[in-house]
C-alpha cells in the first residue's frame, strides 16, 4: 500500500489542465442561431451568428476516426470560413442543395443542431464550456466562459465512455475512474505536457464536473485529465489541492467528492463529445456490508480496466 504522500504524487502525475485537446472540431465561440446544411458530396455549411454578425463556414473532408497511431495524424475537417468561396472556389453557403434530413442519431450531450444524411451518417453541432477553470474557481477571464461550437460527422457507433465511482487509499478517499473506447479500440495519444495537455492529434481529455460538493451547489468544473495509454483509461482522486500558481490567489480547493459526477470526453477524430453522469458515494463505512461489497466490485472493475498504471491506485 502506498503511503498518502506517494498517492498525492501519483495523482499529480495524472492531472491535466484543460488545453487545446479536441474532439469533433472547433468552429466558433459563443455562436447563436446555429443551423446546418449538407449536400450530396458530404460538404456541410454551418450557419451561425456571433453578436450581430452572420457567419457561414463550409466544412468537409472527414468522418469517424482512425485508431491511435504514432505515424499518422488523426482525421480532421477542412474548413472555409468564407462559406466555400475562398477555398472551394464556389459560394457554397448561398447555393448549397441540402439533402440532410431531420437528425435521427443517438442522443448527444450539449447538442444544438444536427442532421442525418442519405448515406446513413450523422452531423452534429455541440456547444460546450470546455475552458472553465478547474477546482471550482469562478471564471475571471471572458474566454473561460466561452461556449465553444464543435462539429462532428460519423457513421455507426459513438465513442464509449465508461465511468465508475469508488474509494481508494485504505478507502478513506473518493475517486472516479473509467476508460474511453471507440469501435472496441482504446482512445489515447502518445505525447503530452507535464500537466497533461495532449501534444498529438490522437490525445483526448475527459472533463469532470461535480454536483453539490464542497465546491458549492450545482455543477462545478473540478478538473480534466487524459485518457491514457494503453487502455484509454483515466482516474481521478478527490482530496485537497492548492490553487494553480497562475490562478487568482485563494484558499486550497477542498476534496470535491460529490452527489453526482458528470464526465465529458472528446471522441477521437471528428466523432462527437460523449458524456456520462454517475452517482457519488457516501464515505466508506466498514460496518456497512453494502459498502464492503461495492468496494470489492469496483476493485475488480478497476483492475480489469487499468492494467499497468500504478498512479491509478490498482493497489486499492
Amino acid at each position: 500500500m502506498l503511503r498518502f504522500a506517494s498517492l498525492l504524487a501519483a495523482v499529480a502525475a495524472a492531472l491535466a489542465v484543460a488545453g487545446p485537446a479536441s474532439a469533433a472540431q472547433l468552429l466558433a465561440r459563443n455562436a447563436a442561431d446555429v443551423s446546418i446544411k449538407v449536400d450530396r458530396e458530404s460538404r456541410a455549411v454551418v450557419y451561425y451568428r456571433i453578436g450581430s454578425q452572420q457567419k457561414a463556414a463550409a466544412v468537409w473532408g472527414a468522418i469517424n476516426a482512425l485508431p491511435p497511431s504514432q505515424s499518422r495524424r488523426q482525421v480532421e475537417f477542412k474548413v472555409d470560413y468564407s462559406g466555400g468561396f475562398k477555398v472551394l472556389g464556389t459560394p457554397l453557403a448561398k447555393k448549397i442543395v441540402d439533402v440532410c434530413g431531420r437528425y435521427r442519431g443517438p442522443r448527444l450531450p450539449w447538442f444544438v443542431a444536427g442532421c442525418s444524411a442519405p448515406d446513413g451518417s450523422h452531423w452534429a453541432l455541440q456547444s460546450f464550456q470546455r475552458l472553465l477553470p478547474n477546482l471550482g474557481v469562478a471564471p475571471w477571464l471572458p474566454g473561460q466562459r466561452a461556449r465553444e461550437l464543435w462539429i462532428s460527422h460519423w457513421k455507426g457507433e459513438l465513442p464509449e465512455l465508461e465511468a465508475y465511482a469508488g474509494w481508494f487509499g485504505s478507502r478513506k478517499f473518493h475517486q472516479v475512474f473509467g476508460r474511453l473506447m471507440y469501435q472496441g479500440v482504446p482512445v489515447h495519444g502518445f505525447r503530452a505536457t507535464s500537466t497533461g495537455v495532449p501534444l498529438d492529434t490522437h490525445g483526448r481529455l475527459v472533463y469532470l464536473d461535480v454536483f453539490d460538493s464542497a465546491l458549492g451547489k450545482g455543477w462545478k468544473r473540478e478538473n480534466s485529465f487524459l485518457a491514457r495509454q494503453p487502455t484509454g483509461h483515466y482516474c481521478y482522486g478527490f482530496f485537497q489541492r492548492p490553487r494553480y500558481a497562475w490562478y487568482p490567489a485563494g484558499p486550497p480547493s477542498p476534496p470535491a467528492n460529490a452527489a453526482r459526477y458528470r464526465l465529458t470526453a472528446g471522441g477521437p477524430g471528428v466523432t462527437p463529445f460523449v458524456a456520462r453522469v454517475i452517482e457519488g458515494l457516501p464515505d466508506f463505512d466498514p460496518n456497512v456490508p453494502e459498502h464492503v461489497g461495492l468496494h470489492d466490485e469496483t476493485m475488480r472493475t478497476r483492475r480489469a480496466l487499468i492494467t499497468s498504471d500504478p498512479g491509478c491506485f490498482n493497489q486499492g
